[in-house]
Parts: structure tokens; sequence; C-alpha cells
């Protein structure tokens, strides 16, 4: 091999070691060897990884040294061993190190984790479920400058624990509560934390000391995995002087509906401005209305994942207990309400959010005496979310908000909504915001839209056709139109200040670019993910994409996802090419230019061939030869029988003028007989038979010939024999055939120069094909071999010598 050739696969294989290098790195990012059984920190870590998880696993002590192949590493899983010591070096070799979970070990003193000095870029850390007695932070924890959250337990707690991170500006510390707490009022105070998370591991009453503290020092707090002692929490929270906390968060609790209810009112009249609870599993729900405070500072009550263990018990006043809260704000999502009712005075409320339920059509109305009552104590609601729902139909749900005056943002999207395009629909004045998005709704929509609307979202439905609305929109400004069932740009002649529109992943093939003129202030246009067809019909929509990205369209439309979004859908050998590397050119689209383009060249070849036919007189070659072919023709095909020769001594007669006869005798027998032709020609001054009559004559010649020829010229119709000739010789073609007169026309005989009694002659010259005495000498070869071919035969009489042309 070449040193060349060497150098050359040495490179190929390097690249391919690097290939598979880059790709193993990948794959060996994230390592997961929980529950291994292991006892030890395996050696043969991949040097790439930044994710391990070592959990559940028998490993009682951390070496220096054990990371030192995994430089890389940012997260570490150590949760659920029996750790019990940490050498002060074991992350020397981790410094990208960020989140480091210790939970659920054997570690015993906070004061002496010492590994924490090599851990400056924590933002996690969690040390619960330890067997630490003492929460007093050892002086390792101040290097920690970038922890963010940090969760923490301990059986004691006390002023000063926490001094060596005083200058750790956390997002969230958690407490974990053990069997045991001994907490010393005050101890939080070194604590700089914008969240406060409690979690109870017992059924055990949450240290009230503990609760006041939380309260009275961070902005938000959270009580997780309570099961009880809520009425102890109420009253203490009732008796707490000043609160701090805004935001208080229940999750994961267990609850009676009475606790519940006791400690949201309690909640109402203090400074505590949002509640939200998620997880929530409520017993003992009531028969009837529950008493709720009408005054409080809360703006917003929200609620996630609620769960009723009751089988019997009184929706409405659930509802009703919810909906009359005296807050701005009110949300329960992913519960499974079917019904809301209308609050039973005028409601402060500003926001509703039932998202993720499964309310139907009958929201917030009711039923007295067998009429139904529309709810007009929403008057001040502005916003409305009820997304992925149960609601279907669009016409009676204007119906429920029509008396929503305030109302100017709704979202129904993700339900089953459709509109019959027939009812009425009474929709509010004042709705600026309507997502429809993920309906069933079709092009009869626009029939039954706010008239006010500025922003429409109808992304996912079965338009597919933008009707003009029987109210023009005269404020929409923005429409989405996204995976619908268009086929063509929409035209705005009801949205006059229509400025963004959205199209994408419609049936869209060639958009009529000159629907855009009906929309003046179009600023922004989707049309990507359609499939395109790139025909004629597409140039003048490319023409507006290659503006947009050049900044040059006179519209001044700026066409987004342009050109990577734009492709070809058809023809097949254009498939999956964006738009913009497309090239149709103006020839095969303008009709004009097209025809312009075939036809000048066609007609200038044909004037070409039309001189150079005249000038060679082809037409006349190809009348000759197509004569001479359909005597061959004949010659072969036509059953001649012997009976029908008896008596047959020549090929031909010959019937001529007198003024003809220079001609016959210098040009038409030296070609036709003797070694020239070989035919048997009858000649009137040859084989006329004297002392006959003419008439005899003529008869007995044409009896005796195959065929009888003449050779007609001005003179052959002045000449009573000649007629006399052509008269017995048609009457003789009606037992031999219409091929038994050739006619051969010497000299032009124009039809009105032939006397009336020539009739049968002009019948025949009108249906019968003729030879033409060609003037041209080179056409004269021609010219006796189609004669030749039409007179020869096989005479039984006169034996012919056949002659090759």
């Amino acid at each position: 091999m070449r040193p060349t050739t060497e150098a050359l696969w040495a490179a190929l294989m390097l690249a391919g070691l690097l290939q598979l290098a880059s790709l193993a790195s990948s794959l060996d990012s994230s390592v997961d060897l929980s529950s291994r059984n292991l006892s030890s920190v395996p050696r043969d870590l991949p040097h790439g990884v930044e994710f391990l998880d070592l959990s559940h696993n028998h490993i009682q002590q951390l070496h220096q040294g054990d990371f030192q192949n995994t430089t890389l590493l940012r997260g570490l899983n150590m949760s659920g061993n029996i750790l019990e010591g940490i050498d002060p070096g074991t992350f020397l070799d981790t410094p990208f190190l960020e989140d480091l979970d210790l939970s659920h070990n054997r570690l015993r003193n906070l004061s002496g984790q010492q590994y924490l000095l090599h851990t400056g870029n924590l933002l996690l850390l969690n040390l619960t479920r330890n067997s630490f007695v003492t929460m007093t932070l050892g002086g390792s924890f101040s290097s920690l400058v970038r922890l963010e959250r940090l969760a923490l337990e301990a059986e004691n707690i006390s002023v000063g624990d926490f001094k060596n991170i005083t200058e750790v500006k956390l997002q969230t510390l958690t407490i974990c509560l053990g069997e045991e707490l001994d907490y010393e009022a005050g101890s939080l105070e070194d604590v700089h934390a914008q969240r406060l998370q409690i979690a109870s591991t017992s059924s055990k009453i949450v240290d009230l000391l503990l609760y006041t503290d939380a309260l009275s020092l961070f902005d938000e707090v959270e009580l997780m995995n309570l099961t009880g002692s809520y009425r102890e929490l109420s009253k203490q929270l009732s008796q707490i002087a000043e609160i701090r906390t805004s935001h208080l968060y229940l999750t994961n609790i267990l609850i009676k509906w009475a606790d519940l209810t006791h400690y949201v009112n309690v909640i109402l009249q203090t400074s505590i401005t949002h509640l939200e609870s998620s997880d929530v599993v409520m017993y003992n729900l009531p028969y009837k209305d529950t008493y709720v405070t009408q005054k409080s500072k809360m703006k917003s009550f929200s609620s996630r994942r609620a769960v009723v263990k009751s089988f019997f018990f009184s929706q409405e006043a659930v509802y009703n207990f919810f909906i009359n809260m005296p807050v701005e704000s009110l949300s329960i999502r992913h519960t499974a309400i079917i019904h809301m009712t209308c609050p039973k005075s005028q409601s402060p409320i500003l926001q509703l959010d039932f998202s993720h339920c499964a309310l139907s059509d009958t929201i917030f109305s009711m039923v007295e005496e067998q009429q139904i009552l529309e709810c007009e104590t929403l008057i001040n609601l502005r916003k409305l979310i009820l997304v992925n729902n149960n609601l279907k139909s669009f016409q009676l749900l204007s119906q429920r908000m029509q008396h929503m005056k305030s109302l100017q943002h709704l979202d129904l999207s993700l339900n089953s909504l459709y509109y019959n395009g027939i009812d009425e629909c009474l929709w509010p004045p004042n709705i600026t915001n309507m997502t429809l998005s993920s309906n069933r709704l079709a092009d009869s929509v626009f029939k039954c839209l706010p008239e006010g609307v500025e922003t429409l979202d109808l992304q996912n439905n079965q338009v597919s056709v933008v009707l003009s609305p029987i109210l023009k929109l005269e404020n929409l400004t923005s429409l989405n139109l996204i995976a619908n069932r268009l086929r063509d740009l929409p035209v705005c002649e009801g949205f006059p200040k229509l400025n963004l529109l959205l199209l994408g992943s419609n049936s869209l093939h060639a958009p009529s670019v000159n629907r855009l003129e009906t929309c003046p202030k179009l600023r922004t246009l989707d049309v990507s993910y359609n499939p395109f067809t790139c025909t004629c019909a597409l140039r003048s929509f490319i023409r507006l994409g290659i503006n947009s990205e050049r900044k040059t369209s006179h519209t001044g439309i700026e066409l987004l996802s342009w050109p990577v979004e734009y492709y070809c859908t058809y023809p097949e050998d254009v498939r999956d090419t964006i738009l913009k590397d497309i090239w149709i050119p103006e020839v095969t689209c303008n009709v004009g230019i097209l025809a312009a383009t075939i036809l000048c060249p066609a007609v200038v070849a044909l004037l070409a061939i039309a001189m150079l036919c005249h000038h060679l007189d082809i037409p006349w070659y190809g009348k000759m030869i197509w004569q001479w072919t359909r005597a061959k023709h004949r010659a072969r095909t036509r059953q001649v029988q012997p009976e029908d020769l008896i008596g047959v001594e020549f090929h031909a007669f010959v019937s001529y003028s007198q003024h003809d006869t220079d001609w016959v005798h210098d040009s038409l027998l030296p070609n036709l007989e003797g070694p020239a032709g070989g035919l048997r020609l009858c000649l009137h001054e040859k084989h006329f038979v004297p002392g006959k009559s003419v008439v005899e004559n003529i008869i007995n010649c044409v009896e005796k010939s195959r065929r009888s020829v003449f050779v007609l010229s001005a003179h052959f119709v002045k000449s009573d024999w000649c007629h006399y000739e052509l008269y017995f010789a048609s009457h003789q073609r009606l037992s031999r055939g219409s091929d038994s007169i050739v006619l051969v026309l010497l000299k032009p005989l124009p039809q009105y120069t032939i006397p009336s009694k020539y009739y049968q002659l002009k019948s025949m010259m009108g249906r019968h094909t003729y030879l033409e005495w060609p003037q041209d000498q080179a056409k004269h070869r021609l010219f006796w071999a189609n004669l030749r071919a039409a007179l020869q035969a096989d005479l039984p009489n006169a034996p012919v010598v056949e002659i090759e042309e």
C-alpha cells in the first residue's frame, strides 16, 4: 500500500473513532445505577457523565477520588443508601456539580459536612431523612453562595442554627417534620428564602411556634402532607398579630369539609392575598350551603386536582361555597366538577378559570319553575377560562354569558363546540379576545361572534371558507386559522383592520395573492406547512415570499417562517423542495407567450416547407408515386379470370387527336413498346382494318385491348372520332371495370373548354385520377413508370416481358 493511501485510511479511521466517541458521550451523559446492590462508587464511570443516579444501593462511605473521572458531573443522587460519612475531598473533581441528593441516609452531624466546601456551584441540596439531632449548620454551608433550594430535617431547631446561611439567598427552604421536633421560636430569623415548605411526615400536629414563625417571616409558605389538626392551625392563624405571608399553599392534604371551609374563612379574614391548594382529598361533604365570609383582602383562590371521598352530598352546596368567595380570581382546575352555580349576589370576581374539568352547557344557569334563569351577578367578570370541558353548543354559551357586561377575554378551547348557523347568538358587547381552538366549529362560526372582538383564535377547527359576517368585525386585528380546512386565502371585506393572519397547516395549494388586496392593514401572514402545488398558479405567491424576505413587497406583508417551512408537495419531481428554490418559467405560464413561442417557429417551418415543396414540385412527385403504388397494388390484388382475357391482344388502345401524333410517336410509343416498355399498343393508323367502317374498327380495337388510353388535349375534345372512341371505351368499362380507361392529360384542359357532349369525360375527370404530362424533363421518368404500371398485364395472346422499375 502506498503512503498516501495509508494516510487516507488513517484519517478515515480517526474520523470514525471521533464520531463513535461523540455518540458514546451523548449516550453516557446520564447514567442510572440505582438499585444495583453496590457497596461503593464504580471506578469505570464514563468520563462524559453529567447526571449519575446511585440511589437505593448499599454505599456506606464516599471517598476522595470516587468521582475523579467524572469531571463534568452536574447531578448526583445518593438517596436511599447507608451513608455514614463523606470525605472532605470527595467533590474536589466535580466543579460543575449543581444538584446533590443525600436524603434517606445515616449522616449524623450537620455541622461537620466539610465536603460542601468544594461544592460552591450547588443549586439544590437535599439532606432530609438522615440522623441529624440538631439543625446547626456548619461553616461549610456558607460557601453555598449559589444555592437555591435546601431541604433539611432534624429533631431540634434552635436560634442560631441557620446563621451560617444568612448571606445565602434561597428560593425555597424545606423543613421536614419527623416524629419528634423541638422548635425554638425565632430560629428561622437568620434564613432568607422566598418560600418555606413545611413537610409533615407523620400525623403529628405541626409545631405551632414553627407555624407562627413561618407566617411571620416568609412571603410564601407551603404546608404539605397534612392530615389533621386544622382547627388548631386556624386558631393559631387568627391569633398572629402580623402576618408577612402573602401566598399560602396547601399541598397533598386530607381534610374534612367543615375544617376546610372554617380554615378558608379564617384565611379570608387575614392579610393573606393568595391561597392555592393542590391534591386535596375532601370528605364529609355538606348537604346544605356553608357560610363564607363576604369581606376579605384575599385576591385569588386556586385549587388543582381536588378529590371527594363522600358519595352523598349536595354538589350545589359545594359549588356555592367557592363561587361566592369574595376574591378577584377563582381557579378550579383538573377537578371533576360538572356544574358551576351563579353567585347569589353581585360578585367581585374578575377572573374565573375552570380548565380541565367536566362542565356542561348548563354552566352558571339554574332552573326555577321549569324556566332556565341566566346568571346576572357576574357583571364584573373580565376573564373566563373554560378550557377542556364538555361544552358543546356555541350558541347556548352565548346565552349563558349575555349578562357578563365586563367580559373581555374568553377561552373556550379544547371543547366540542359547534354552531348550527341558525340560532341567534347573544354575546356580551365587550369581548375583545376570544380563543376557540380545538373545537368542531365550521364556516358558520363567523355568524356567531362578538361584534367587538379584536383577537380571534380558531386554530384546529373545521373552517373551510371564511364567510363575511353579518355584522362587520370592525375591530378584528388578529385571526388564527391554523390547522383548519381552508383551500384559499380569505377575503378581508368583513375585517378592515386585520393585521395578523395565521393560515398554517391548511389545504392551500395555490393561494390567490390578489385576495390580499382586500386586506389593506395586513402586515403579518403565515401560510407555512400547506400542501403547495408548484405550478403556474403559485408564481405570484412565491414572488410574495421572496419580496417579503427582501423587504421589498409593495404590500408591506411579512411572510412568517419563509422560506424554510414552505415546500412543494406536487409534482413529485420537486416534492419537499422549498418554494424559494423553485423556478417556474414565464413562458410556461403565459398563454400568449407560450402560443407565440410554439406557433412562430411552426409557421416559419411550414412556410419553409411549403416554399421547398413548391420549388421542388414535391406534391406532383407525391401524386405520381401514389398513383404508381395504387396501380401496382391493383395489379397484385385483382384476380383476373383467364376467360376474361380471351381475344385480348393489346395492353391498351391509344386514342388521340391527329394534332398530337408527334407526341404519341416520339414519346409514348418509345417508352411503352419494345424493350423500353414491353407493352403492345393498338393505334388506329396501324391496326384499323381497311374496308371496315371506322366505328367497326374502333369497337374491334377497344374489344381487343385490356385498357384504353386517351391522350387529352384541346384538339382531342374537338375531334368527333375521339368522341366515338371515348364513348365505346366507356361502355366497355362497364364489363372490365373502372380501371379499363386511363386518362393522360397532355396539356391543361379547363372544364369550361370541354363541349357538353363530352359529359362522360367531365364525369371521369372529376371522379378518377388522371396522369398529367410534366413539362419538366426530370419528371418524365416517373410519369412513364406510372403509366406502365397502370397498363401492365399478362395477356394469353401477347406475352409481355416484365420491366423492373
